[in-house]
């Protein structure tokens, strides 16, 4: 610990405002999910607990039949908004984590075996991601979302709907993971440590994941930052065009695609804040992600 705290990185990421100031951001959101249960004032997804009288109570201002307070308001069920954005925040945090984990699982290991095999493998693999590379991201998501839903049977789409929201996601962003990894791993196998390591008897899987895997590590973190945020906005896209998250477990999208029927009618707050709660944790991933980027490329040193 001692020896990070005196490490040059330390050292530059305490004297950069932006990624201090968005690691910090990111930090207080993720303890916010995660204490969801203990900072939200109210469950706001417990139908027993909830009072219509609340609806459309505008932010720090009195309910005029109830007399209660909320500091972002309700909406219109009369679900705190503050309660709601922390529930659906845990939502999204956990939907873009575990779809970058498997794409970053699924793409290190296809780069891995196209970088180290070559041949006839290599291109198979590389032609794949091409072909998946020439279409938009989202579009990959929903293709594949839609696909699982019909699979599935009517009684279990709600309950899978975040598994299958994740498997999408993720199945649609390992590309960059598998593409970077695969010229890292072409540049390694040529070392000479990777020729003792055949001389000894190793095989190819264990060369790979003993030898190679931990020298080609650094880059993945930063595409996995970075690409926690595109993971995020998609999940909220996919939300908010009704085919992510169900309405029994509502993320950021969902709360703005609620929100944006309520926008013309004066009722703005419904729309705001979960719409700003999503774009300081995009945007606080990406400009963070930009910094580790530059601090790890070796060639801006």
């Amino acid at each position: 610990m001692k020896r990070f705290f005196a490490s040059d990185f330390f050292y530059d990421f305490v004297r950069s405002p932006v990624a201090l100031l968005s690691f910090l951001i990111v930090l207080f959101l993720v303890l916010s999910a995660v204490f969801a249960s203990v900072i939200a004032p109210t469950n706001p997804f417990d139908a027993a607990s909830l009072n219509l009288m609340n609806g459309f109570t505008p932010p720090m201002e009195p309910n005029p039949f109830t007399g209660d307070v909320f500091w972002m308001g309700t909406d219109d069920q009369g679900r705190d908004l503050f309660s709601a954005i922390l529930y659906g925040l845990r939502i999204s945090l956990f939907v873009g984590a575990m779809a970058v984990a498997l794409a970053a699982v699924m793409g290190v290991l296809l780069g891995l075996i196209a970088g180290y095999m070559g041949g006839w493998l290599d291109n198979l693999i590389m032609r794949f991601a091409d072909i998946q590379m020439t279409f938009p991201s989202i579009l990959v998501a929903m293709l594949i979302f839609g696909v699982a839903r019909g699979i599935l049977p009517p009684e279990l789409r709600d309950e899978m709907a975040i598994t299958v929201l994740i498997v999408s996601i993720g199945l649609s962003e390992w590309v960059p993971f598998a593409r970077t990894v695969r010229g890292s791993t072409m540049v390694e196998k040529e070392k000479e440590y990777i020729a003792a390591a055949r001389l000894i008897g190793l095989n190819r899987w264990q060369i790979m994941m003993r030898h190679i895997l931990p020298n080609v590590l650094n880059p993945v973190l930063v595409i996995a930052t970075i690409t926690l945020a595109l993971a995020i906005i998609a999940e909220a896209t996919l939300s908010f065009l009704g085919v992510g998250a169900p309405r029994t477990e509502p993320s950021l999208g969902t709360l703005i695609r609620v929100g944006q029927d309520f926008l013309f009618s004066g009722e703005w707050w419904i729309l705001l804040f979960p719409a700003c709660t999503l774009l300081a944790l995009a945007l606080s991933v990406n400009l963070f992600g930009d910094w580790l980027r530059d601090k790890l490329n070796p060639r801006l040193k």
